[in-house]
Protein backbone atom coordinates (compact mmCIF):
# COMPACT_ATOMS: atom_id res chain seq x y z
CA UNK A 1 0.00 0.00 0.00
CA UNK A 2 1.15 3.48 -1.00
CA UNK A 3 1.68 5.76 1.59
CA UNK A 4 -1.20 8.94 1.50
CA UNK A 5 1.27 11.45 1.55
CA UNK A 6 3.60 10.03 -0.72
CA UNK A 7 0.78 10.10 -3.37
CA UNK A 8 0.14 13.55 -2.52
CA UNK A 9 3.90 14.55 -2.93
CA UNK A 10 3.93 12.74 -6.63
CA UNK A 11 0.67 14.28 -7.37
CA UNK A 12 2.62 18.39 -6.26
CA UNK A 13 5.38 16.84 -9.03
CA UNK A 14 2.76 16.18 -11.25
CA UNK A 15 1.04 19.55 -11.25
CA UNK A 16 4.17 21.20 -11.60
CA UNK A 17 4.32 20.13 -15.24
CA UNK A 18 1.23 21.08 -17.71
CA UNK A 19 1.48 18.15 -20.17
CA UNK A 20 1.38 15.85 -17.59
CA UNK A 21 -2.33 17.15 -17.27
CA UNK A 22 -3.14 15.60 -20.64
CA UNK A 23 -5.12 12.42 -21.19
CA UNK A 24 -4.08 9.35 -23.54
CA UNK A 25 -6.37 7.11 -24.37
CA UNK A 26 -8.74 8.00 -21.60
CA UNK A 27 -5.90 7.37 -19.44
CA UNK A 28 -3.60 10.01 -17.33
CA UNK A 29 -0.91 10.71 -19.43
CA UNK A 30 1.94 9.04 -17.22
CA UNK A 31 5.80 9.71 -18.65
CA UNK A 32 8.58 7.08 -18.54
CA UNK A 33 11.12 8.59 -21.02
CA UNK A 34 12.53 11.22 -19.27
CA UNK A 35 16.49 9.83 -20.43
CA UNK A 36 15.83 10.82 -23.63
CA UNK A 37 14.03 14.21 -22.94
CA UNK A 38 12.16 15.75 -19.54
CA UNK A 39 8.91 17.86 -19.43
CA UNK A 40 8.84 21.64 -18.41
CA UNK A 41 7.54 22.69 -15.63
CA UNK A 42 5.03 25.69 -15.51
CA UNK A 43 7.80 28.11 -14.21
CA UNK A 44 10.05 27.12 -16.83
CA UNK A 45 7.78 27.76 -19.50
CA UNK A 46 6.66 31.18 -17.96
CA UNK A 47 10.35 32.14 -18.02
CA UNK A 48 10.29 31.52 -21.88
CA UNK A 49 7.05 33.67 -21.95
CA UNK A 50 8.13 36.46 -19.78
CA UNK A 51 11.90 36.74 -21.63
CA UNK A 52 9.73 37.07 -24.93
CA UNK A 53 7.29 39.77 -23.41
CA UNK A 54 9.12 41.80 -21.28
CA UNK A 55 13.01 42.15 -22.53
CA UNK A 56 13.33 40.38 -25.97
CA UNK A 57 16.38 41.87 -27.59
CA UNK A 58 20.26 41.10 -28.41
CA UNK A 59 22.76 40.45 -25.79
CA UNK A 60 25.89 42.52 -25.30
CA UNK A 61 25.26 44.33 -28.76
CA UNK A 62 23.23 47.52 -27.25
CA UNK A 63 23.25 50.07 -24.56
CA UNK A 64 19.58 50.47 -24.51
CA UNK A 65 17.10 49.40 -21.79
CA UNK A 66 15.80 45.77 -23.52
CA UNK A 67 19.61 44.99 -24.53
CA UNK A 68 21.12 45.72 -21.20
CA UNK A 69 18.26 43.93 -19.24
CA UNK A 70 18.90 40.57 -21.34
CA UNK A 71 21.85 40.82 -21.43
CA UNK A 72 22.00 41.01 -17.48
CA UNK A 73 19.52 37.81 -16.95
CA UNK A 74 22.04 36.09 -19.71
CA UNK A 75 25.02 36.63 -17.61
CA UNK A 76 22.76 35.84 -14.37
CA UNK A 77 22.29 32.03 -15.96
CA UNK A 78 25.97 31.72 -16.42
CA UNK A 79 26.41 32.24 -12.68
CA UNK A 80 23.87 29.98 -12.21
CA UNK A 81 25.48 26.81 -14.38
CA UNK A 82 28.79 28.04 -13.04
CA UNK A 83 27.30 27.52 -9.60
CA UNK A 84 25.60 24.60 -10.32
CA UNK A 85 28.78 22.79 -11.34
CA UNK A 86 31.42 24.61 -9.20
CA UNK A 87 32.98 26.12 -11.45
CA UNK A 88 35.85 28.49 -10.36
CA UNK A 89 34.80 31.39 -12.95
CA UNK A 90 31.99 32.80 -14.82
CA UNK A 91 34.17 32.63 -18.26
CA UNK A 92 34.41 28.78 -17.87
CA UNK A 93 30.91 28.67 -19.24
CA UNK A 94 30.21 28.69 -22.96
CA UNK A 95 26.47 28.40 -23.73
CA UNK A 96 25.98 25.88 -27.15
CA UNK A 97 23.24 24.31 -28.40
CA UNK A 98 23.69 21.60 -26.74
CA UNK A 99 26.33 18.04 -25.78
CA UNK A 100 26.06 17.41 -29.08
CA UNK A 101 27.26 20.67 -30.16
CA UNK A 102 30.08 21.12 -27.44
CA UNK A 103 31.65 17.87 -28.01
CA UNK A 104 31.57 18.35 -32.22
CA UNK A 105 33.13 21.90 -30.94
CA UNK A 106 35.41 20.49 -28.50
CA UNK A 107 36.87 17.12 -31.34
CA UNK A 108 37.09 19.71 -34.29
CA UNK A 109 38.75 22.64 -32.69
CA UNK A 110 41.47 20.81 -30.73
CA UNK A 111 41.61 18.14 -32.74
CA UNK A 112 42.68 19.91 -35.43
CA UNK A 113 44.82 21.90 -33.25
CA UNK A 114 46.75 19.25 -31.10
CA UNK A 115 45.96 15.70 -32.74
CA UNK A 116 47.82 14.60 -35.51
CA UNK A 117 48.53 11.49 -38.14
CA UNK A 118 48.86 8.33 -35.81
CA UNK A 119 47.93 10.06 -32.14
CA UNK A 120 45.25 8.29 -30.05
CA UNK A 121 41.80 9.29 -28.87
CA UNK A 122 40.14 6.64 -26.29
CA UNK A 123 36.50 6.52 -25.31
CA UNK A 124 34.02 3.83 -23.62
CA UNK A 125 31.93 0.89 -25.50
CA UNK A 126 28.91 2.78 -24.15
CA UNK A 127 29.36 5.92 -25.57
CA UNK A 128 26.13 7.81 -26.84
CA UNK A 129 26.71 8.43 -31.13
CA UNK A 130 27.95 12.28 -30.34
CA UNK A 131 30.38 11.46 -28.17
CA UNK A 132 31.68 8.51 -30.72
CA UNK A 133 31.22 10.26 -34.33
CA UNK A 134 32.71 13.25 -33.77
CA UNK A 135 36.18 11.81 -32.91
CA UNK A 136 35.68 8.49 -35.71
CA UNK A 137 35.35 11.88 -38.33
CA UNK A 138 38.47 13.25 -36.63
CA UNK A 139 40.62 10.01 -37.07
CA UNK A 140 39.20 9.67 -40.83
CA UNK A 141 40.33 13.37 -41.44
CA UNK A 142 43.58 13.36 -39.66
CA UNK A 143 45.10 9.55 -39.57
CA UNK A 144 44.47 8.92 -35.77
CA UNK A 145 43.40 6.05 -34.22
CA UNK A 146 40.27 5.84 -31.87
CA UNK A 147 40.55 3.22 -29.28
CA UNK A 148 37.73 1.66 -26.92
CA UNK A 149 37.22 0.79 -23.16
CA UNK A 150 35.46 -2.68 -23.41
CA UNK A 151 32.78 -3.06 -20.60
CA UNK A 152 31.72 -6.88 -18.70
CA UNK A 153 28.74 -8.57 -19.07
CA UNK A 154 27.16 -6.32 -16.11
CA UNK A 155 27.45 -3.26 -18.24
CA UNK A 156 30.66 -2.26 -16.65
CA UNK A 157 33.68 -0.70 -18.16
CA UNK A 158 36.81 -2.70 -17.77
CA UNK A 159 38.73 -0.34 -15.75
CA UNK A 160 41.85 -1.89 -15.83
CA UNK A 161 42.05 -2.32 -19.61
CA UNK A 162 42.47 1.44 -20.19
CA UNK A 163 45.57 1.46 -18.40
CA UNK A 164 46.99 -1.04 -21.29
CA UNK A 165 45.03 0.89 -23.72
CA UNK A 166 46.87 4.40 -22.67
CA UNK A 167 50.31 5.30 -24.37
CA UNK A 168 52.75 7.81 -25.39
CA UNK A 169 50.35 8.82 -28.31
CA UNK A 170 46.98 9.54 -26.25
CA UNK A 171 45.86 12.76 -26.47
CA UNK A 172 42.61 13.13 -25.36
CA UNK A 173 39.72 10.88 -23.71
CA UNK A 174 36.37 11.34 -24.06
CA UNK A 175 33.77 9.73 -21.49
CA UNK A 176 30.29 9.71 -20.29
CA UNK A 177 29.83 9.90 -16.53
CA UNK A 178 25.84 8.03 -16.50
CA UNK A 179 25.14 5.56 -19.84
CA UNK A 180 22.10 6.87 -21.29
CA UNK A 181 21.16 3.12 -22.28
CA UNK A 182 22.21 1.15 -19.45
CA UNK A 183 22.35 3.19 -16.54
CA UNK A 184 25.94 2.39 -15.33
CA UNK A 185 27.56 4.93 -12.96
CA UNK A 186 31.17 5.07 -14.42
CA UNK A 187 34.35 5.63 -11.99
CA UNK A 188 35.16 8.91 -13.41
CA UNK A 189 37.46 9.98 -10.69
CA UNK A 190 39.45 7.18 -10.93
CA UNK A 191 39.54 7.43 -14.64
CA UNK A 192 40.63 11.48 -14.49
CA UNK A 193 43.21 10.57 -11.86
CA UNK A 194 44.49 7.55 -14.13
CA UNK A 195 44.66 10.25 -16.82
CA UNK A 196 46.33 12.99 -15.09
CA UNK A 197 48.96 10.67 -14.55
CA UNK A 198 49.89 10.95 -17.78
CA UNK A 199 48.89 14.37 -18.19
CA UNK A 200 46.01 13.46 -20.61
CA UNK A 201 42.77 16.02 -21.15
CA UNK A 202 39.38 14.58 -20.11
CA UNK A 203 35.89 15.28 -21.33
CA UNK A 204 33.18 14.00 -19.50
CA UNK A 205 29.59 13.84 -21.23
CA UNK A 206 27.58 14.19 -18.49
CA UNK A 207 24.06 14.47 -19.84
CA UNK A 208 22.41 11.85 -18.00
CA UNK A 209 24.53 12.36 -14.72
CA UNK A 210 23.93 16.63 -14.32
CA UNK A 211 20.49 15.70 -13.26
CA UNK A 212 21.32 12.97 -10.70
CA UNK A 213 24.53 13.84 -9.37
CA UNK A 214 25.92 16.90 -7.79
CA UNK A 215 29.00 17.45 -9.82
CA UNK A 216 31.99 19.85 -8.66
CA UNK A 217 34.17 20.07 -11.92
CA UNK A 218 36.68 21.44 -9.62
CA UNK A 219 36.62 18.69 -7.36
CA UNK A 220 36.86 15.94 -10.27
CA UNK A 221 39.77 17.90 -12.31
CA UNK A 222 38.26 17.50 -15.96
CA UNK A 223 39.38 19.64 -18.23
CA UNK A 224 35.92 19.70 -20.38
CA UNK A 225 32.33 18.69 -19.16
CA UNK A 226 29.07 18.98 -21.41
CA UNK A 227 25.54 18.58 -20.86
CA UNK A 228 22.24 19.61 -22.88
CA UNK A 229 18.86 21.84 -20.81
CA UNK A 230 16.14 18.99 -21.84
CA UNK A 231 17.78 16.89 -19.69
CA UNK A 232 17.42 19.22 -17.05
CA UNK A 233 13.44 20.31 -17.31
CA UNK A 234 15.00 23.13 -19.92
CA UNK A 235 14.82 23.84 -23.04
CA UNK A 236 15.90 22.03 -26.40
CA UNK A 237 18.38 23.71 -28.14
CA UNK A 238 20.35 24.90 -25.18
CA UNK A 239 23.22 23.25 -23.07
CA UNK A 240 26.59 24.21 -21.48
CA UNK A 241 30.30 23.56 -22.16
CA UNK A 242 32.36 23.83 -19.24
CA UNK A 243 36.26 24.77 -20.71
CA UNK A 244 38.77 24.66 -17.41
CA UNK A 245 40.68 27.93 -17.35
CA UNK A 246 43.87 27.21 -15.38
CA UNK A 247 46.14 25.51 -16.56
CA UNK A 248 44.49 26.34 -19.38
CA UNK A 249 42.54 24.27 -22.17
CA UNK A 250 42.25 26.67 -25.64
CA UNK A 251 40.17 25.84 -28.06
CA UNK A 252 39.44 27.85 -30.94
CA UNK A 253 35.61 28.83 -32.96
CA UNK A 254 34.38 26.17 -35.51
CA UNK A 255 31.97 29.43 -37.01
CA UNK A 256 33.37 32.42 -37.62
CA UNK A 257 31.02 35.64 -37.33
CA UNK A 258 30.20 37.97 -34.56
CA UNK A 259 32.77 36.64 -31.60
CA UNK A 260 29.71 35.66 -29.38
CA UNK A 261 30.67 33.39 -26.23
CA UNK A 262 34.50 34.76 -26.20
CA UNK A 263 34.80 34.19 -29.68
CA UNK A 264 34.52 30.32 -29.55
CA UNK A 265 31.07 30.00 -30.58
CA UNK A 266 29.76 32.61 -33.60
CA UNK A 267 26.27 33.66 -33.92
CA UNK A 268 23.59 35.34 -32.56
CA UNK A 269 22.97 33.68 -29.27
CA UNK A 270 19.52 31.96 -28.16
CA UNK A 271 19.14 34.20 -25.01
CA UNK A 272 15.08 33.18 -24.21
CA UNK A 273 16.62 29.35 -24.24
CA UNK A 274 20.05 30.33 -22.11
CA UNK A 275 17.26 32.14 -19.57
CA UNK A 276 15.08 29.07 -19.69
CA UNK A 277 17.96 26.89 -18.47
CA UNK A 278 18.97 28.82 -15.58
CA UNK A 279 15.41 28.16 -14.38
CA UNK A 280 15.63 24.88 -14.84
CA UNK A 281 19.27 24.49 -13.71
CA UNK A 282 17.74 26.11 -10.11
CA UNK A 283 15.01 23.71 -10.19
CA UNK A 284 17.39 20.88 -10.62
CA UNK A 285 19.71 21.67 -7.90
CA UNK A 286 17.50 22.24 -5.35
CA UNK A 287 15.22 19.20 -6.15
CA UNK A 288 17.85 16.70 -6.59
CA UNK A 289 17.97 15.11 -3.91
CA UNK A 290 14.12 15.12 -3.33
CA UNK A 291 14.72 13.07 -7.18
CA UNK A 292 16.92 10.87 -6.27
CA UNK A 293 15.05 9.25 -3.08
CA UNK A 294 11.91 9.37 -5.41
CA UNK A 295 13.49 7.03 -7.94
CA UNK A 296 15.04 5.09 -5.81
CA UNK A 297 12.22 4.29 -4.07
CA UNK A 298 10.59 3.67 -7.26
CA UNK A 299 13.34 1.59 -8.04
CA UNK A 300 13.48 -0.50 -4.55
CA UNK A 301 10.02 -1.21 -5.00
CA UNK A 302 10.17 -2.37 -8.82
CA UNK A 303 13.34 -4.51 -7.82
CA UNK A 304 11.41 -6.19 -5.14
CA UNK A 305 8.12 -7.13 -7.30
CA UNK A 306 10.76 -9.08 -9.72
CA UNK A 307 12.59 -10.19 -7.42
Amino acid sequence: MIEDSYVHLVNQWRDQFPILHTSVYDKPLIYLDNAATTQKPQVVIDTLSHFYQNYNANVHRGVYYLSQKSSDLFEHTREIVRSFINAKKQSEIIFTKGATEAINLIASSFGDAFIQKDDEIIISQMEHHANILPWQLLCEKKGCILKIIPIDKNGELLIDLLQELISNKTKIISIVYVSNVIGTVNPISEIISLARQHNIPIVLDACQAIQHIPIDVQALDCDFMVFSGHKIYGPKGVGALYIRRKPRVRIKSIISGGGQERGIRSGTLATPLVVGLGKAAEIAKNEMQQDFDHVKKLGDKLYKGIM
